[in-house]
């Protein structure tokens, strides 16, 4: 008991000046009257050292306040408020006429002034028991000041008996419904002292000592059942949940778990877990990342990723993924065959139609095609002399009959050095035993060419090559255009007069041709008929 008395009067004495001489609090806030003289600064720093500031009565709440804090004071008494003027004069237009709170605004839903006019020079605001408001100069000395206090939360007046209450402010009270954090309770009756501490974000009487109180104040301090044997009170929590150090406080197993993942609680004990796609460690505590494809390589229908956690399935090229499946691509959606697209796995393919061939220098392109000898020629149905004809092929201009379309034997052009093989639309040129072919039409010794050394296939001339032509003797600029244009006119009629007799000689030699061969022995081809209509001719 002496050693409460002892920390009372301390807390009396820590650098409080003026005592409290009445205290209210109301929700989160406390207020509290002072009686000590002096000026309007010496009011201020006498709050500010308390933790609060002077006193600002914004709504009728606070009016209420300030009534009951000044209903046993002398009507002739003045204390100071937190309001003061920052400017020269007062206006008459704004609520607090020019005031400001101490807090540094102006924010009200109340005022109570004495009287309206018009007041300069540096003023503050004081009040009387008759709650009217007043201008003072600042240095003027009143009889007290009045101090305002603001907390996050307060906690609820205890119950059970004589209760003395000494606030962090200076207030000493029994009769306070709200006390402020940090505040002290003493209940003599029990011989306990209780401080308001927060908890968790409420605020709660708490002891210095661990363990339970008497049960019938504040249930003991349990946060579970309070239960006394034998006059010695204890604290029990539900199930599963565990009293905690303080011995008064329950919480879950899994409140402070050193699991990394997840914990589940087992009765008072705990269990720690992982997510999907991880799996507990040796220790229990810490997880790993499972390596989906590995363990199940049929996961994914062609491409597996492991990821942190999962896994990700991909697809080949050519293949998209649908509902967890690959599935070839119609790419013929996208792609422009000439003809037809037919879908293959992984891509496409152009196909062409009949009598057509892929182009060898475009596979979405068909060119005309013919495996015979001679094919119908494709004509323009509304233009029937204009038709056309695959390459190597030429046109059979005879005007009865269909068009048709007779393969050039272009061995009878001689282009080879060798042995011409004529072939449809086209012909094959070989050498003869101890030549080789240097271009597609030219033989020569092989004796005259070495073989690649270094295992290309290609074949070099062993006679060196001059990588530069020999200057040619000068030539006068108009010579050499005269030259020029003489060589190509040649070029031109030559052409004329091949394509003409060979034309000539075709038509003629097909009309031979039908009149001389029978129908067991004719074939399609062109022949060289002799004057007697000889049998034996020779193609062409």
């Amino acid at each position: 008991m002496l050693a409460v008395l002892v920390v009372l009067g301390a807390a009396l004495a820590r650098g409080l000046g003026a005592p409290v001489a009445g205290a209210q609090c109301v929700e989160h806030d406390c207020f509290s009257l002072h009686w000590a003289r002096g000026g309007f600064a010496s009011a201020r720093r006498g709050c500010e050292e308390r933790g609060g500031h002077l006193m600002t009565v914004r709504s009728t709440v606070a009016a209420d306040v300030l009534e009951l804090l000044l209903q046993n004071s002398s009507a002739a008494a003045r204390l100071w408020l937190g309001l003061h003027l920052p400017r020269d004069c007062t206006e008459p237009g704004p609520r607090l006429r020019g005031f400001r709170w101490v807090t540094g605004d102006a924010d009200t839903d109340y005022v109570n002034w004495r009287r309206n006019g018009s007041v300069c020079g540096r003023a503050c605001a004081a009040v009387s028991r008759d709650l009217l408001w007043e201008e003072r100069r600042c240095h003027d000395s009143l009889d007290g000041f009045l101090c305002e206090y603001n907390y996050l939360g307060t906690c609820r007046g205890l119950s059970g008996g004589d209760v003395t209450y000494r606030t962090p402010f200076g207030a000493r009270d029994s009769d306070l419904v709200a006390l402020p954090p940090d505040t002290e309770a003493w209940l003599p009756a029990l011989n306990l002292q209780l401080v308001c501490k927060e908890d968790g974000g409420l605020f709660r009487w708490s002891a210095h000592l661990p363990g339970a109180w008497a049960c019938q104040v504040e249930n003991g301090g349990c946060k579970g059942t309070c239960q006394e044997k034998d006059g010695h009170p204890s604290c029990t929590c539900p199930e599963g949940r565990k009293l905690e150090a303080d011995a008064r406080s329950c919480s879950a197993p899994c409140a402070s778990a050193p699991c990394e993942q997840l914990c589940v609680p087992h009765g008072t004990d705990l269990i720690c877990m992982c997510h999907e796609g991880y799996e507990l460690t040796e220790d229990g505590i810490h997880c790993k990342d499972i390596d989906d494809c590995q363990v199940n390589p049929q996961v994914c229908d062609q491409i597996c990723i492991n990821t942190e956690g999962g896994f990700q399935c991909q697809c080949h090229e050519g293949y998209e993924l649908v509902e967890g499946k690959c599935r070839d691509v119609l790419e013929c959606y996208e792609v422009s065959c000439q003809h037809h697209c037919e879908d293959v796995p992984g891509g496409y393919r152009c196909v062409c139609f009949e009598g057509y061939a892929p182009d060898p220098k475009n596979p979405l392109k068909c060119v005309s095609f013919c495996n015979q000898s001679q094919c119908p020629a494709e004509c323009d149905p509304h233009v029937q002399s204009n038709c056309m004809c695959p390459d190597g092929f030429i046109l059979d201009e005879s005007e009865t009959g269909p068009k048709m379309c007779i393969d050039i034997n272009e061995c009878e052009m001689q282009h080879c050095d060798g042995i011409c093989t004529n072939t449809l639309g086209s012909f094959r040129c070989d050498c003869p035993e101890g030549q080789v072919l240097t271009d597609p039409y030219t033989c020569v010794n092989r004796s005259d060419f070495e073989t690649e050394i270094s295992g290309s296939g290609e074949i070099y001339p062993q006679t060196p090559v001059p990588t530069q032509l020999p200057p040619a003797k000068s030539l006068h600029p108009g010579a050499l255009v005269g030259i020029i244009v003489g060589t190509l006119s040649m070029i031109i009629i030559l052409i004329a007069l091949v394509y003409h007799l060979m034309k000539k000689n075709f038509i003629a030699q097909r009309a031979m041709d039908y009149k001389c061969s029978s129908s067991i022995e004719k074939e399609v081809g062109l022949y060289h008929v002799t004057p007697g209509c000889s049998s034996a001719g020779q193609k062409l």
